[in-house]
């Protein structure tokens, strides 16, 4: 189980701790009876209007504040339903790591849940406000040109990124130099031969416990990787590492959240607002690049590892309605 997880569950249980000694006055029941996985839900999904009339509804405001005040609820309002369904998972996850069998897919709750989120509608928010597409890329890269030590490790941070398949923050801080081989160069039409290598990059989140993924990199993300590892004299271990104020290479990785602040930092440099792009805006703009440039669906997703057939095509669909004619009806 990857440290990501272990830190969602750990959080998670926190909180539900928190909440139980809250709502009930005593700690979490294992396992839990459904009447207290049905409270759970009704003090985190209600509606707004209906707390107008009546006050009862909802989180009691005794419980609200108790959670409040120990910094375990921050924002007002319903929860997300995909919090509240995260939750439900941990603490079924954690009942079962006890021995014990839980009452998480009992119909009551499941309807429970269902009724919950269809009678309190909300807008689905993106993690990043904005998709980090072609265009958007080449504004960032071009604020790597100064060929300084840390330009040339963020260009190959930017280009490796992007063009694996955006991968993710851990993703692109752990990989070694061990996880490279070299491929055969990319025949090209009317053209030299491009490089090409691939990354293993072993157990992901979206990948089982039995399987590594494994993506490739072909052309200028290459030459963008090669010229960081010559530049940095990186020959083993870590490939993407910490500089220091004085331009010394770390022989660690760096953290994944170093990866967050290039990419907020290089946005800012490029006049964009650092606000609206992270780095999980990748996955969103790589598969909407891919779907402007006519790469097909599964291609794609081979490169990126989306398991999600219904996720990865709504980038698809959304990049030809917006082109498409039914949106061009008046232009």
């Amino acid at each position: 189980m990857g440290e990501n997880t272990l830190r969602a569950l750990t959080s998670d249980l926190a909180y539900l701790q928190a909440w139980s000694l809250a709502a009930t006055g005593a700690s979490l029941p294992w396992p839990a009876p459904e009447a207290l996985a049905l409270k759970f839900v009704a003090h985190h999904l209600w509606q707004p209007n209906q707390r107008d009339i009546d006050p009862r509804h909802g989180m009691p405001a005794d419980v609200e504040q108790s959670l409040r005040e120990q910094g375990f609820l921050r924002s007002s309002g319903p929860h997300a339903p995909d919090t509240v369904r995260r939750r439900l998972a941990s603490w079924s996850t954690l009942t079962k790591w006890r021995g014990l069998t839980g009452v998480f897919s009992s119909p009551a709750l499941k309807s429970a849940i269902r009724l919950a989120v269809r009678a309190t509608p909300r807008s689905r928010k993106r993690k990043s406000a904005k998709a980090v597409t072609g265009d958007v890329l080449a504004k960032m890269l071009a604020t790597c040109s100064t060929g300084n030590l840390r330009d040339v490790r963020d260009r190959a941070i930017l280009m490796v990124a992007f063009a694996s398949g955006a991968r993710r923050r851990s993703e692109i801080a752990g990989p070694r130099t061990e996880q490279l081989t070299i491929e055969l160069p990319i025949a090209v039409e009317g053209g030299p031969p491009l490089p090409s290598l691939a990354i293993h990059l072993g157990r992901t989140k979206t990948s089982g416990a039995e399987h590594e993924d494994v993506v490739y990199l072909t052309g200028r993300p290459v030459d963008a990787l090669n010229a960081w590892l010559a530049a940095a004299r990186i020959e083993s271990g870590s490939i993407f590492r910490k500089i220091d104020r004085w331009g010394n290479v770390s022989k660690r990785a760096m953290e994944p959240g170093a990866i967050y602040q290039i990419f907020k930092s290089r946005a800012a440099q490029a006049g964009l607002n650092p606000e609206a792009f992270s780095a999980h805006g990748l996955r969103s703009g790589y598969l909407t690049e891919a779907a402007t440039r006519g790469v097909p669906l599964q291609e794609a997703m081979e490169q990126s590892r989306h398991r999600s057939v219904q996720q990865a095509s709504s980038y698809y669909n959304n990049a030809t309605r917006r082109s498409g004619r039914a949106a061009r009806l008046i232009s």
